[in-house]
């Protein structure tokens, strides 16, 4: 295989969930020897479904084979003082420590930053938490809605008429675990050129607070509070049906107004109360319905490349699982990878997040069963295996 931009790195992986094993992938996907460290009887993205086929095995949760490609894996009990012994001498050679426990806890077992750069000056350890290491919220526990909702997005998501709504899925997870890499290398090319590590405090409600750009600035300098939208008269610009799916149609680029009201077919949309925006907002319900009529018999595809290619107009279409396993600009770009677990077989997983012209990342290994490499790394330590 071509090197790798992070080969030179050893990573261990003490986290559990999503956030922070992720992170450690996104390491060892770049080239990076990434170990991760499980309890006895496994972490807890184990027993995250869904599982292949519906089998809540240890082994079969598609959430731990995505979040753990790229590792070897062992077990340590790091409240035993023989295994916490061993995990720090893997701690005195490794470059990076991923972790994700409630602060606090590494430093009642003496593992924690402050502990182990004693015998590692050059020790960079990264904890991805719900609240960050400090503050009164610290300590409390989280969640993917609890990140949300504190986060300040869920307040204008959805419709004014409605509870707030929180996106699907885990993107905060996947947000803190993209933010972690990335503060983990920043800490890295630090640690080149003073010698020195140093602790990354991840909080996962700050990195989705973040992501708010201009809503916490607007309240900050003018006292506005943006809102969720309109239940009625809103939905251009939203989320739309349409004959076989949904679509997104939005202002910008470089389709004018006509070339919008054309690729519709509805002549009406040219008078004078849609001319401009405020308009637009004023007449928002006779628009919707205008729009409604005009795309309940045409399909995403042909909207989506008519759109795109004829108007050059800001539109998307909605894709379901199927749409994406076929997308071709995915297929092209080469975002998935197909993987061969020794328990489930080959399974076709998204991988390549982005592309580097140099040092790309590579998919070298399957996510671990548990315990799979302990003779392995112990024997790397000049140790017999237990």
């Amino acid at each position: 295989m071509p090197p790798s931009a992070l080969d030179d790195l050893r990573v261990l992986d003490i986290s559990q969930g999503i956030a922070g094993p992720l992170c450690a992938r996104l390491l060892g996907d770049y080239g990076a020897d990434v170990i991760k460290i499980e309890p006895p009887g496994g972490e807890c993205g184990r027993r995250m479904p869904p599982f292949f086929h519906d089998d809540p095995d240890p082994e079969k949760s598609l959430f731990f084979l995505m979040a753990n490609l790229n590792k070897r894996g062992i077990v340590l009990d790091l409240e035993r003082p023989k295994d916490a012994a061993l995990f720090r001498e893997l701690a005195r050679n490794a470059d990076v420590i991923v972790e994700s426990f409630e602060p606090g806890y590494l430093a009642s077992l003496g593992l924690d930053h402050a502990t182990l750069e004693a015998e590692n000056p050059g020790l960079v350890m990264t904890s991805i938490t719900p609240f960050g290491q400090t503050g009164p919220y610290s300590h409390y526990k989280g969640c993917e809605i609890v990140t949300y909702a504190t986060s300040g997005i869920m307040a204008i998501s959805g419709t004014a008429d409605r509870e707030p709504l929180k996106h699907g899925g885990f993107p905060g997870h996947y947000e803190s675990a993209m933010n972690g890499m990335l503060a983990t290398n920043v800490a890295l090319l630090t640690r080149d050129l003073t010698g020195l590590g140093q602790h990354v405090d991840v909080s996962m409600q700050e990195v989705v607070t973040s992501s708010l750009v201009i809503n916490q600035p607007n309240y900050s300098f003018t006292g506005g509070v943006q809102g969720r939208r309109r239940p009625e008269g809103s939905s251009f610009g939203q989320v739309t049906p349409c004959q076989d799916g949904f679509f997104v149609c939005q202002e910008g680029g470089s389709a004018t107004w006509n070339d919008i009201a054309n690729f519709f077919g509805r002549e009406e949309l040219k008078e004078e109360k849609f001319a401009n925006q405020a308009q637009r907002l004023l007449h928002g319900h006779e628009l919707d319905e205008i729009i409604l009529d005009a795309t309940k018999d045409r399909t995403m595809a042909e909207m989506f490349k008519t759109a795109s290619e004829q108007f050059r107009m800001l539109f998307g279409i909605v894709q379901t699982p199927e749409d994406l396993a076929n997308c071709p600009q995915l297929e092209v770009r080469g975002f998935y990878q197909e993987v061969d677990h020794p328990v489930i077989g080959k399974i076709r997983v998204p991988f390549r997040m982005w592309n580097m012209s140099a040092g790309p990342a590579t998919c070298r290994r399957p996510a671990p069963l548990l315990g799979q490499h302990n003779s392995e790394v112990l024997a790397e330590l000049g140790r017999a295996a237990a």
